[in-house]
């Protein structure tokens, strides 16, 4: 029974959350759909991109915050459009004063618009000056896991490696380096990137992972409202089967019912 794991609690930033599975919040037909779809997905926690989201720096425009308010969801603002470490300091000061000074960020900064790979150099920088400046940073990064302890060494409260490319649905690209990053690192680590279909989302919780984040893999699916709900399941199978254990894998056949005994 050694091998038995317990549950332990999923906290960010002091704050316990029940649902596992965090969802963002663009590439939807419209509010309703947004609003109707992480209803489904269960998600506490939804990512809104600062730079091309209203959240009441527009006036007169439609606010997300209408629709997803604070008090029922913790919104967590991204860094998404951003390619160099002090467009993204900027844009998480903005979200801090959009959003009454709360300090829970999302840090990812982009190395280029095909690929949309994170510039491992500028997260760094970025995440140091947002640590220093009081930010509870959860960090996209690359799944290398020299970063990954990088980044967690500079105070990141999560590591958030890809597991494919940003919109890609390529699932779990690679999941050796995942494992490495999981044994290693310290803080919650989390899926963020590359998930397509529910199993992608299953995979990822049972190598370990804390949660797993997405927003394309509902938002494009043909029934998003249908797959966000999906998604939810997904997240709690995959971590009821890492606290359970998979049986060992076998080169050959073994009878599910034992051959002694038989009536002959």
């Amino acid at each position: 029974m050694s091998n038995v794991r317990s549950d332990k609690p999923f906290i960010l930033a002091g704050r316990t959350f029940e649902s596992r599975l965090l969802v963002g919040t663009g590439k939807y037909i419209d509010m309703e759909q947004t609003r109707l779809a992480i209803e489904a997905s269960g998600a506490e926690i939804v990512t809104v991109a600062v730079r091309r989201t209203n959240l009441g720096q527009n006036p007169g425009e439609p606010n997300l915050l209408d629709v997803l308010p604070p008090d029922r969801y913790t919104i967590l603002p991204n860094t998404a459009g951003c390619f160099d470490a002090i467009e993204a300091v900027r844009t998480c000061r903005l979200a801090r004063e959009l959003l009454d000074g709360k300090n829970l960020v999302k840090l990812e900064v982009l190395a280029d618009q095909k690929t949309l790979f994170p510039n491992v150099i500028e997260t760094l920088k970025a995440a140091e000056v947002l640590v220093k400046d009081g930010f509870d940073v959860m960090v996209y990064t690359s799944d290398d896991p020299i970063v990954a302890r990088q980044l967690a060494e500079i105070g990141c409260i999560a590591i958030m490696p890809l597991a494919g490319l940003i919109g890609s649905g390529l699932g779990i690209c690679n999941p050796y380096n995942l494992q490495i990053i999981l044994e290693e690192t310290k803080v919650p680590v989390l899926v963020d990137a590359g998930v397509g279909t529910a199993s992608d989302a299953t995979i990822a919780m049972e190598l370990g992972c804390e949660a797993v984040l997405m927003n394309s893999a509902i938002a494009h699916a043909q029934q998003p409202i249908m797959m966000a709900e999906a998604m939810k399941h997904a997240v709690i199978a995959g971590r009821m089967a890492y606290l359970a254990g998979r049986m060992p894998k076998k080169l050959y056949a073994s009878a599910s019912s034992p051959l002694d005994g038989l009536i002959r």
